[in-house]
């Protein structure tokens, strides 16, 4: 799995939290408990799309209380707890984090790591690349500078 941080966010941590919420998400959704949700057999692909994503997010609308779960499941599911979100997550290893602007604080690596983030592509040149560095190397994650900032002010 690669995520990209960035999405037009104005603070370089903002990029770094939304890929990783966007990455965790894909990961959630593989989970066997997302996976084996008891859909209704006529619900669309798109309707069960929103269901999984607030399943997983817990969006506005709670998809197992009652009233609720009658429309999508044949039964009512048990919640998607923190818990075991946070169980799942730890398990994952081996993301890979392509960034177009380099990392000038360890923060974001360390928000990566949260995501399971283990390879970085950035194009280096901050004046504290030795700290972020640092930061790789506490984790065991591979850092490779690409020398090519598409990135600009």
């Amino acid at each position: 799995m690669l995520f990209r941080s960035g999405a037009g966010q104005q603070s370089r941590i903002h990029c770094t939290r939304l890929a990783g919420g966007k990455a965790d998400t894909w990961f959630l959704r593989q989970h066997d408990k997302v996976l084996n949700l008891p859909f209704k057999p006529e619900l669309g692909r798109a309707d069960r799309d929103n269901v999984v994503d607030g399943y997983v997010n817990h969006n506005e609308e709670d998809v197992c209380a009652d009233g609720n779960w009658q429309k999508y499941f044949t039964e009512q599911p048990s919640p998607f707890t923190d818990g075991e979100k946070r169980e799942y997550l730890s398990k994952v290893d081996g993301v890979a984090l392509g960034s177009d602007a380099f990392f000038p604080f360890s923060d974001n690596i360390e928000r990566a790591k949260k995501s399971g983030v283990k390879y970085i592509a950035e194009p280096g040149g901050s004046i504290r690349d030795d700290l972020v560095i640092e930061c790789c190397d506490k984790y065991g994650m591979v850092m490779a500078f690409t020398g090519m900032r598409l990135f600009h002010h």
